[in-house]
């Protein structure tokens, strides 16, 4: 029975109810008996989206749509690899739970039901003396002074909530056009052109794209995939055979894509194929020795001259291990040599580039990764189908080496992406990693599915997908009203259209998002990158405001923020590290709450509430 004082209850509130939101409340959940007890608390969720699966997950949408993992590398919960202070509570993946193959690309309404059943649980695993209000609305803003209680307004409310602490796990935003997007837009409007702004593709109106038109576009990644799928099959186009025969029957009702990108090449297939075997001893170049020497340095950090050479070498020490422990005829020198003059090496010099050469006899072995980031870079085709011949044969390589076990440093370097995301977290503001990273990351290690690949060049052998290549630049042209897109690959080459679409996800940036809560924030002194993104305190989710301080009573995890994880899910057994800011969080947030009950107990009865 609890003794504390009669006041106020105390209360949180959570801004997003989506898988981040979910994971918060599932650690809330785990860590409240120890440290919070069975004292009153309530507990807000402010989402116009249902809670669980939010806006990306949510079950009415196309089934058509897939996820980007495969069913067995998806869970929402803890296990023993995960550094936490809280308890461990294990639960299935989503293979499991749905009792699915394991290599299975799920649907996304398939990922939306599991999430729901996560909130559910994770509710469920909430004593009696919590209470959850659910808020299907949106935050407007917040306010109150640092050391009082907060106030959430609401779209739908006239009085606000009122909390003891906030905590925004809002997830992937929207965002106002930049001043690039609003001049196209005011062109296609005096037009009467199409020009669809960066948007999560699921939501956006594509009825306005004709059947049988040219349509350009810009970005090859996973927008660019679900624009291909809800465009083609969704409108009636089925594929008929399988692997390298597989055939697109038009339903007649197709627009013509043509695509391109600054690579001008889609993201990397995901891997066909289980790392068994050694795996890389990781971090061994960028680990917390180098990220602590870094953060004693004085000034700020930059991304590129700083910490850079440390990923470089990372990353490479986990492909040139897998290779000499794994494919050991493929190289030329004894392990132990290699190991001892790569460990000596500076980052990203000469040295290392002519080690490797003389211990790789195959370039094919080697790992480039400028070469990785500029794949066409120097590359012409003397024609537009010349151009789709090469890309053709550039996507059918990937296809063929990201399936094939031979070639497995591949993955023992997405093993050291992941290993590298850690730790760049520890450096939180200190270095803005901008765009590039997060971009480059998602190239590697976050490409689609190998069936997507498959599916565009059967598209793309069909002629509903033309590809522009790389370094594209796109043009109004004024006199004849109409865009224009020209390659670097194939100078020559315009192509023209009377509909644009940017086919990539709106910049996480305060200044631009479309969310009012955190525009008002960022308004308000809460402090953010070079890049955008809300600066929170590394150690516990804080939000930091523009003096340095961390605000006692206000934590953001998720995308929009410094403490952003590498993928949306995490894999089974691999450290977790959005699982570790979610125990962090949650047990600061409790901490807090037990504390200022225990300061009220000290107080006379008429100044506690």
């Amino acid at each position: 029975m609890s003794t504390r004082p009669k006041g106020p209850r105390p209360s949180i509130v959570v801004v997003g109810a989506g898988p981040r939101g979910t994971g918060f409340l599932e650690r809330l959940a785990a860590s409240l008996p120890e440290l919070y007890g069975d004292d009153p608390l309530d507990v807000h969720l402010v989402d116009p989206h249902p809670p669980g699966p939010g806006r990306i997950w949510r079950t009415e949408q196309s089934p058509l749509l897939w996820m980007n993992s495969q069913a067995e590398d998806v869970t929402m919960f803890t296990d023993e690899t995960v550094s936490l202070d809280g308890p461990v509570r294990p639960g299935p993946t989503l293979a499991d739970w749905a009792d699915i193959e394991g290599r299975t690309f799920p649907t996304r309404p398939q990922q939306g039901a599991y999430l729901r059943w996560v909130y559910e649980r994770a509710l469920a695993a909430l004593p009696a003396s919590v209470t959850v209000h659910e808020h299907r609305t949106t935050a407007l803003r917040v306010g109150g002074p640092r050391d009082g209680r907060q106030r959430v307004w609401l779209e739908a409310g006239a009085e606000p909530l009122l909390a003891d602490l906030v905590v925004l796990t809002v997830g992937h935003l929207g965002a106002e056009p930049a001043p690039e997007q609003r001049a196209l837009a005011d062109f296609a409007a005096r037009h009467r052109l199409v020009h669809l702004p960066p948007d999560f593709t699921a939501d956006t109106d594509l009825s306005a794209l004709p059947a049988g038109e040219p349509v350009l576009v810009r970005g090859f990644g996973l927008a660019f995939v679900d624009l291909m799928v809800l465009l083609t099959e969704g409108r009636g186009g089925r594929y008929e055979g399988e692997g390298d025969d597989l055939v697109y029957v038009p339903s007649g009702r197709e627009p013509v894509l043509h695509v391109g990108s600054r690579r001008g090449v889609p993201y990397h297939s995901k891997i066909g194929y289980a790392l068994d075997g050694e795996r890389p001893p990781l971090p061994r170049f960028f680990g917390t020795e180098q990220t602590d020497a870094l953060l004693d340095r004085d000034g700020p950090l930059d991304f590129r001259r700083d910490v850079w050479p440390f990923i470089d070498k990372e990353l490479g020490w986990a492909h040139y291990h897998r290779l000499f422990s794994t494919h050991p005829e493929r190289t030329a020198l004894a392990w132990s040599d290699f190991e001892q003059a790569y460990a000596a090496a500076p980052p990203r010099g000469a040295e290392i580039a002519a080690l490797v050469a003389a211990a790789v006899p195959d370039p094919a072995d080697r790992l480039d990764l400028d070469g990785l980031d500029h794949p066409l870079d120097g590359v012409r085709f003397g024609s537009a189908e010349a151009l789709q011949d090469g890309l053709r044969a550039y996507v059918t390589d990937d296809l063929s080496r990201r399936h094939d076990p031979a070639h497995s440093p591949d993955a023992a370097v997405f093993a050291g992406l992941l290993s590298v995301y850690g730790q760049l977290l520890r450096l939180g503001e200190r270095v803005d990693t901008g765009g590039w990273w997060h971009g480059f990351f998602s190239y590697l290690a976050s490409g689609p599915p190998g069936p997507r690949l498959r599916q565009l060049l059967a598209l793309s052998r069909a002629g509903v997908v033309r590809f522009l290549g790389p370094q594209v630049t796109v043009e109004t042209d004024e006199e004849r009203g109409v865009f224009r897109a020209v390659s670097a690959a194939a100078p020559g080459e315009w192509t023209e259209a009377r509909a644009l679409v940017e086919a990539r996800l709106p910049d996480p940036t305060l200044e631009l998002t479309d969310s009012p809560l955190l525009r008002a924030l960022y308004e308000d002194g809460a402090r953010a990158t070079a890049s955008g993104l809300l600066v929170v305190d590394p150690t516990d989710a804080r939000i930091l405001e523009r003096d340095g301080r961390p605000h006692p009573r206000r934590f953001a995890l998720g995308p929009h923020t410094t403490a952003r994880a590498g993928g949306a899910f995490t894999r089974p057994r691999t450290g977790g590290i959005a699982f570790g800011q979610n125990d962090v969080a949650a047990r600061a947030a409790l901490s807090f709450l037990r504390d200022r009950a225990d300061r009220s107990c000290r107080l006379p009865a008429s100044l506690s509430a």
